[in-house]
């Protein structure tokens, strides 16, 4: 399945799983938000870790949701991308 299609059908709980697992303005950007999805692409998102966050909850709300969406998910913090591309990723990435 495309990643575009799982999100697609799941967004309203995409957003609420993020509460739970201390994470907050869920972001899409990559290949979905460019519209070049296939099968087997992943589904990049970008989220903010709210106060008190640990890598535990991030990675659960990256396991939830490769489990509620069915496809590979790449979790990412803005303080994970790298620098030379950490600008446009952000000017660029939408809200879910």
């Amino acid at each position: 399945m495309k990643p575009s299609v799982a999100l697609a059908s799941r967004r309203d709980t995409v957003r609420e799983l993020a509460g739970r697992f201390r994470a907050g303005n869920v972001r899409v950007f990559g290949s979905v938000l460019h519209g070049d999805d296939a099968d087997g692409s992943d589904l990049d998102l970008l989220v903010d870790p709210l106060p008190g966050a640990t890598l535990f909850d991030l990675g659960g709300y990256q396991v939830e949701l490769e489990a509620l969406l069915g496809v590979p998910v790449d979790l990412l913090t803005p303080g994970d991308l790298p620098e030379k591309f950490r600008a446009r990723v952000l000017a660029e990435a939408r809200p879910v």
